[in-house]
């Protein structure tokens, strides 16, 4: 018998909905559809009957609100399982106290037979109820003795998977209140890290030095955040504490200096006056003696004193120029220590670890990113990958449409890379037209695939030259870290590997 074609059923079914009289309703029009084509008639999902039902259910503590809640959204799937599911969470916490509990009465029958699950799916469960533990933290006795009876029943064979699942939904309500509070307090301690980092910022006297690194904190405190990005905030912390402990000793000694410059400066003013006092009544005292001699022979002693007078005059003047001259000598050289000091600071703040053209990583930010990553490595067992990208025609590019659009090429490159990336991945501008890109926790092939990508993406995203549409490729090789291999080396092999893209025809990426 020739099967019929769409059309066909559907014109019997209209006419056997007249020869029948029935009404040409949705559900009479698919019933005798689907008896025509011989398919199975499948209930419809009762979505308004049960949102009816869900909207009746009273909700007396925060547990059976949030299990209304999956309720709703379960018949909103049209999912019979998660309607199950609600409900069965539902009736737990209808107990006396509002808190699940491993006693609640089991339904009657599932509504669809449940499959029989191994020992090793079972211990898995078991195992990431475990890993979850530390985010809930130990404070709170009774849900500790929900999952550890939780975890008893999961490593029992003959445990009752209804069972196991009213306590998986128990578990899986309590985690949810916990992660809330989690994100809550890394939000609040978030907020109080850029205080301390504001503070810093404007404790310091002079903070135009400062700038960079504060910007830099901030910038790394900013969401999302990871343990690797975590380790870069302490160490930039670290850092600017240092810098700014070491300029304010350093200051404070200057003040020193300064202060004891001028108490030795008051000291001779203060001598000298003494000495230009004595001098002067000395003179005084000799003229008198000189208008009193009547001979000869009493001028010669007057003009002795006043020659001793005077050079001794001349040598206290001396004197006190020069070691005022040597205290401004001292003076002028830590004043140039000071200023040296912060064109020192100032070179490192604008420096850091970052390319001031396209905000990626520059080669000191890389080399400890990669040895960040390379310890990683070894210290977890994990993988690694290094991908090194170089622009097609860069140089044609620079020299057709200048060096600022070669710039601006660069930094749309560097943009669209760092929207496509993971947060754990690292972009840095390894020199010219090359980027290198690693990918913690990333096989050979996964690094391919990710590059590939990104090249994909640059395909739908044109540069734009004033008005003028670039299309920007690049090619690129992949490496994986092998076991004792260098980060170093690891490149060298990707840049090999770029290279052979390069004459396979470029726009390519190929794995080492």
């Amino acid at each position: 018998m020739t099967e019929k074609k769409p059309f066909e059923i559907a014109r019997e079914t209209l006419r056997q909905l007249t020869a029948k009289k029935l009404l040409p309703t949705p559900g009479n029009y698919q019933s005798i559809y689907n008896e025509i084509a011989g398919i199975p008639l499948i209930q419809p999902f009762p979505e308004e009957p049960l949102r009816q039902i869900a909207q009746s259910l009273p909700t007396k503590n925060p547990g059976q609100e949030k299990q209304k809640g999956l309720l709703e959204y379960a018949i909103g799937q049209r999912n019979w399982q998660g309607v199950q599911s609600a409900l069965v969470g539902y009736a737990g916490f209808a107990l006396p106290g509002g808190t699940p509990s491993e006693s609640a009465p089991e339904p009657v029958a599932p509504i669809a037979s449940v499959p029989a699950f191994t020992a090793e799916f079972m211990e898995q469960i078991a195992r990431m109820v475990e890993y979850s533990l530390p985010a809930l933290g130990n404070d709170d006795a009774r849900f500790q003795e929900q999952v550890d009876k939780l975890l008893q029943t999961l490593r029992d064979p003959a445990a009752d998977v209804i069972g196991i699942k009213t306590l998986l939904a128990n578990f899986s309500h309590r985690l949810s209140f916990a992660a809330e509070d989690q994100a809550e307090i890394k939000n609040t301690l978030l907020k109080l890290l850029h205080l301390i980092i504001e503070n810093i910022g404007e404790l310091s006297v002079d903070d135009s030095w400062l700038k960079g690194q504060t910007d830099a904190l901030m910038e790394a405190a900013s969401p999302p955040l990871t343990l690797r990005r975590l380790d870069d905030v302490e160490r930039r912390l670290k850092d600017v504490i240092f810098k700014q402990t070491e300029a304010k000793g350093r200051a404070q000694e200057a003040q020193e200096e300064l202060r004891q410059m001028l108490a030795t400066f008051i000291s001779r003013l203060s001598q000298m006056s003494e000495t230009s006092g004595a001098y002067q009544g000395k003179m005084e005292e000799s003229m008198r003696q000189l208008e009193q001699a009547k001979k000869i022979e009493e001028i010669a002693p007057v003009l002795k004193e006043v020659i001793s007078a005077t050079r001794h005059m001349t040598s206290e003047s001396t004197s006190a120029r020069d070691e005022l001259r040597t205290m401004r000598e001292k003076a002028q050289a830590t004043e140039a220590e000071m200023v040296k000091l912060h064109r020192e600071l100032d070179r490192v703040s604008a420096q850091a670890r970052h390319d001031s053209l396209t905000g990626a990583l520059n080669r000191q930010g890389l080399d400890e990113a990669m040895n960040r990553e390379v310890s990683s490595v070894r210290r977890k067992d994990a993988i690694l990958s290094v991908a090194l990208l170089d622009i097609d025609n860069f140089k044609k590019l620079n020299d057709g449409k200048g060096h600022e659009t070669g710039d601006a090429a660069l930094k749309h490159l560097a943009t669209v890379a760092r929207e496509c990336m993971r947060p754990q991945d690292t972009l840095a501008r390894y020199g010219g037209e090359e980027f290198v890109v690693l990918l913690p926790d990333t096989p050979l092939d996964k690094g391919v695939e990710a590059m590939t990508r990104l090249q994909r993406e640059l395909t739908k995203r044109f540069f734009l030259a004033g008005n003028e549409k670039i299309l920007i490729t690049f090619s690129a090789g992949v490496a994986q870290l092998a076991n004792g291999e260098t980060g170093a080396d690891a490149i060298k092999r990707a840049d090999q590997a770029m290279y052979l893209a390069k004459r396979a025809g470029k726009n390519r990426v190929i794995g080492a």
